[in-house]
């Protein structure tokens, strides 16, 4: 069974969560900036150089400049973003079979390329992970090593834009790390 690739999230339609969260990310210092940008993608690279572009103006802006510096990482940079990841797992309640089949799927993977199995499950339900995942490392493991290392980096910049989605909507509905100070007279 080929494994299918979920289209992208859309972020076509802005929420009030994503613009006032965005707006937040644009204004938070440059340091908590990388730090939460390191939990959508594990690279310091990658992370440094989204948090030095701001401001952004929208979404979709942020999401392509993503894009385009994960299309920019060198190797290197790509093993440190995979080094941070760990492998999907299944929630506690799933049956042991699928817990062992996948737990063996998973160490193929790994004996094979050296790295955990990365893939971006956005817009599958959790009832299909376990399927979705099997399915994949099963068609994966056929790949070469430089055609997987293409496809991992490509469901990384997948993940990373979930993962900023997330970002934004989170920071628009917590209040502010760092609130205006107002300076008044005494």
């Amino acid at each position: 069974m080929e494994a299918t690739v979920p289209e992208p999230v859309s972020v076509s339609t802005p929420t009030s969560a994503h613009s006032s969260g965005l707006a937040r990310f644009n204004t938070w210092p440059r340091d908590l900036a990388e730090t939460s940008l390191l939990e959508c993608c594990g690279s310091r690279r990658w992370a440094h150089r989204l948090a030095a572009h701001r401001p952004y103006p929208d979404v979709e802006t942020l999401l392509a400049a993503s894009d385009e510096a994960g299309y920019d990482l060198a190797p290197a940079d790509i093993a440190e973003a995979i080094a941070a990841e760990s492998a999907p797992c299944l929630h506690h309640d799933a049956p042991r079979a699928a817990h062992l089949a996948l737990r063996a799927a998973h160490a193929a993977y790994e004996s094979r390329f050296g790295h955990v199995f990365v893939i971006c499950l956005d817009g599958l339900r959790p009832s299909q992970h376990v399927d979705q995942v099997l399915a994949a490392i099963r068609t994966r493991l056929t790949h070469d090593p430089d055609e997987e290392r293409s496809l991992t980096a490509e469901e990384m910049r997948r993940l990373a834009r979930g993962r900023i989605i997330e970002l934004v909507t989170e920071a628009g509905r917590t209040p502010d790390p760092f609130p205006p100070v107002a300076y008044g007279p005494r």
